[in-house]
């Protein structure tokens, strides 16, 4: 017999929605390594930060791997089960990261977590999608919930780090995974979801270099600056082993029966514009770098200062949410919403490029933040609704984890990297500007010019020039997404003259040939008379 929800015939409505909720609650946010207890995991452990950075890549490589089998696992296992079986893992896998100071066992752990929360979010995903019916509205709800309880748990994690430890936090989070293994044990039924699918179908070695393609790459973009890029062979050799395991895994796809992935739906032409876009929102979703560079660098705010710089978001993404619910639920065009996204942050890098002092106050932020907080969420739905629309949810499983990774890890991670980079690159050469006013005399003529002041400016100088260079290439994709069709009638000039109640250019024409041809005629017949 089954059973296509997830609960017992008994569970009320309510306390349904409440455990779906504390799902939701505790498996969307949780990770290996909280990017804001990161700084005191390095001060604790003595290990290099680019090791925790890459742990929190591997989390998201973990939910990539997972994605095209997750449909498979629901209709094979026991719905309370596989739930309570994953919850328990969850929290075994947060206390062994609690307890480890070893940087390979935080970064596989954290892999193994992010494989294994994939498989219960897919459980919370389609009930919440059946309850609210079009996907657009329900992206609006879930990206906002997700993207603001991501906020609020990083928040936390540095609140933890600093009141306690950040071991303690991820102690808690363990502990809250056992809690809510109880209750899904209590209340969700033991049948199985559908007929029974076998497991054998699942190609693993696919998956495993699926994973060795991704984990590689994430080891270049997390160790790259400080291992000076291609002049190091580690970064040399984990690129060459990321593109040999990447074509490896494409040519053996093309020979197997049932493959792991899909690469059909990449020669549709809204796929390919949607990749293109959420490249471009990594760009700026990678502006995270300089402004941590700011804020703590040339500000000197503490860690918990800037989590709660990042707090000031929320209100822009419930905006944007919101906004998104109405926008879908009244049908209106996807171009504008996607517009209304890019603006947003184009606006917050303006506002950052000429704000960027050494008087700027804590409340400056909220204007710049709650835009950034808009454009993230409004893009996050618009533009993966638009990537995904109208296609089959059998073709789209098997290529999800790629497009999960190319907008979670690939363009952010790429961009982080190129800004870091280039930062540092631009403040060497405004060190050398500043140089060439400096000698003796100016230094005594002027005793508050100090050595870190000159270095604060030159920071500021360095991340002005690269907000100046985002926001050149962020009117280029404004231009984009207004001359681009987005699946509707081009709007050409023709119709720009008709909204304003002229002639078109063609209309003019055969009225032209008209006269034309009735001036021949008369002519014709005035002759012949």
């Amino acid at each position: 017999m089954y059973n296509q929800g997830l609960f017992s015939h008994w569970v009320p409505k309510p306390l349904q929605l409440f455990v779906i909720f504390l799902l939701t609650l505790i498996a969307m946010p949780i990770s290996g390594v909280y990017t804001g207890s990161l700084s005191y995991m390095v001060g604790d452990t003595g290990v290099m930060s680019e090791y925790f950075m890459w742990a929190n890549y591997a989390t998201t490589v973990g939910m990539g791997a997972a994605m095209p089998i997750v449909l498979r696992a629901k209709m094979r296992f026991k719905v309370r089960d596989k739930v309570v079986i994953l919850l328990l893992i969850l929290g075994i896998l947060s206390y062994i990261n609690a307890t480890s100071s070893e940087p390979m066992v935080i970064v596989f752990v954290s892999l193994i977590l992010g494989f294994c929360k994939t498989f219960i979010t897919i459980e919370v995903f389609l009930p919440l999608m059946a309850m609210m019916g079009g996907r657009g509205v329900f992206y609006g709800v879930f990206y906002t919930f997700i993207l603001v309880i991501t906020q609020v748990a990083n928040y936390y994690a540095t609140d933890f780090s600093i009141e306690y430890n950040w071991r303690q936090f991820l102690i808690f989070v363990s502990i809250l995974c056992f809690v809510v293994a109880m209750i899904c044990w209590m209340v969700m039924h033991d049948k199985y979801f559908a007929l029974k699918v076998p497991l054998h179908y699942i190609d693993w070695l696919s998956i495993l270099l699926f994973i060795s393609t991704f984990m590689f790459s994430a080891y270049v973009f997390s160790f790259g600056k400080q291992q000076d890029w291609f002049h190091s062979k580690n970064i040399l050799n984990a690129s060459i082993a990321a593109f040999v395991s990447f074509a490896l895994m494409v040519v053996r796809q093309f020979t197997l029966k049932r493959p792991y992935l899909s690469f059909e739906i990449f020669s549709r032409n809204n796929v390919q514009v949607g990749l293109f876009l959420l490249l471009c929102l990594g760009m700026f979703m990678a502006t995270a770098i300089i402004q941590n560079i700011f804020t703590i660098g040339v500000l000197g705010y503490d860690q918990l200062t800037n989590a709660k710089v990042n707090l000031m978001m929320i209100p822009g993404m419930i905006a944007a949410g919101a906004l998104a619910v109405y926008w879908f639920k009244k049908e209106k065009k996807l171009k504008l919403f996607i517009f209304f996204g890019f603006s947003a942050m184009v606006a917050y890098c303006i506002i950052m490029y000429f704000s960027m002092v050494l008087e700027f106050n804590y409340e400056s932020w909220y204007f710049p933040m709650i835009l950034k907080g808009f454009g993230m969420v409004a893009l996050y739905i618009s533009v993966w609704y638009y990537a995904l629309d109208k296609i089959d949810i059998s073709q789209m499983l098997p290529a999800i984890g790629l497009f999960l990774l190319w907008r979670t890890f690939v363009t952010t991670g790429f961009f982080s990297a190129l800004f870091s980079w280039t930062q540092y690159q631009f403040q060497i050469e405004s060190l050398g500007d500043l140089a060439v006013y400096m000698d003796g005399m100016t230094l005594s003529a002027q005793p508050n010019l100090t050595m870190k002041a000159i270095q604060l400016n030159a920071m500021i100088i360095a991340s002005k020039k690269l907000f100046g260079y985002i926001i050149l290439a962020g009117f280029g994709v404004l231009v984009f997404v207004m001359t681009h069709h987005f699946g509707y009638p081009r709007f050409t000039l023709d119709k720009l003259v008709r909204v304003f109640g002229g002639k078109s250019v063609v209309a003019r024409r055969r009225l032209r040939e008209r006269k034309k041809l009735a001036e021949s005629l008369k002519d014709g017949v005035g002759s012949a008379v």
